[in-house]
């Protein structure tokens, strides 16, 4: 079955860098579309970025776009987010995603707080 397993959150200090991982399995994964999503408390998980099946192609929300980048390797069936210049306000879980046959797939989460 689809499995995606995020990695890498932790505490940064504001300005940091973090990259989150992705591994994913039970499907083809280089032709699938996938997503990097997240959730503060009390308010509704939103997209941050995305990225085509050959990663070609990336969109990014305008809260991250020029200190986020979202690629993929799919020789190794990961998903990977760079995130530099965190700021407090990416404090987040954040999730990696995929719509396979209309079923959307989520992971755990990892959670990322932005804090001095």
């Amino acid at each position: 079955q689809v499995q995606l397993v995020e990695s890498g959150g932790g505490l940064v200090q504001p300005g940091g860098s973090l990259r989150l991982s992705c591994a994913a399995s039970g499907f083809t994964f280089r032709m699938f579309p996938m997503s990097w999503y997240r959730q503060a408390p009390g308010k509704e998980r939103e997209l941050v970025a995305s990225i085509t099946s050959a990663g070609g192609g990336t969109t990014y929300d305008d809260s991250v776009k020029g200190r986020f980048t979202i690629s993929r390797d799919n020789a190794k069936n990961t998903l990977y987010l760079q995130m530099n210049s965190l700021k407090p306000e990416d404090t987040a879980v954040y999730y990696c995603y995929v719509l396979r046959s209309r079923y959307a797939y989520w992971g755990q989460g990892t959670q990322v707080t932005v804090s001095s």
